[in-house]
């Protein structure tokens, strides 16, 4: 009975440190599948490892880059009353004034969207494709 006990003794240690490893080994499992991918650092802040790198600004855009990837859309069919590209409309446009023609834009007018839709467009790329479009006045 003795050698029975003890082979049950040993049957329930051996289970007990199965379930134990088994235990170890899923909580590894679970730490592994919810860990961190990535970390912010601020500049500045020492503590991220070293200084983290800062994307350098993008170059400004001309007034003709600008025009032609964003404004030529509408401004060179005439969509929705558009003053067309290289017309007299410009011409007639231009004694307002860069700044207002500048405020037009940024703010809207008639079926035009604010900023011309062009959402990632510096107020100077603006004033720029402006100026280029004015200077295709016939």
């Amino acid at each position: 009975m003795k050698k029975i006990t003890s082979a049950l003794v040993a049957l329930g240690l051996g289970i007990a440190l199965s379930a134990s490893v088994q235990a170890t080994s899923n909580d590894e499992a679970v730490a592994e599948r919810i860990k961190a991918v990535g970390s912010v650092c601020i500049e500045g802040d020492d503590s991220c490892g070293g200084a983290a790198a800062v994307a350098a600004p993008a170059a400004a855009r001309t007034g003709e880059k600008v025009y032609a990837t964003k404004c030529a859309a509408c401004h060179a069919t005439g969509a929705a009353g558009a003053p067309k590209f290289g017309t007299s409309e410009w011409a007639d446009r231009g004694a307002k004034g860069i700044d207002s023609l500048l405020a037009s834009a940024i703010n809207g007018l008639n079926a035009m969207p604010p900023r011309g839709l062009c959402t990632d467009c510096s107020d100077d790329e603006l004033k720029d494709a402006i100026q280029h479009m004015m200077d295709s006045a016939q």
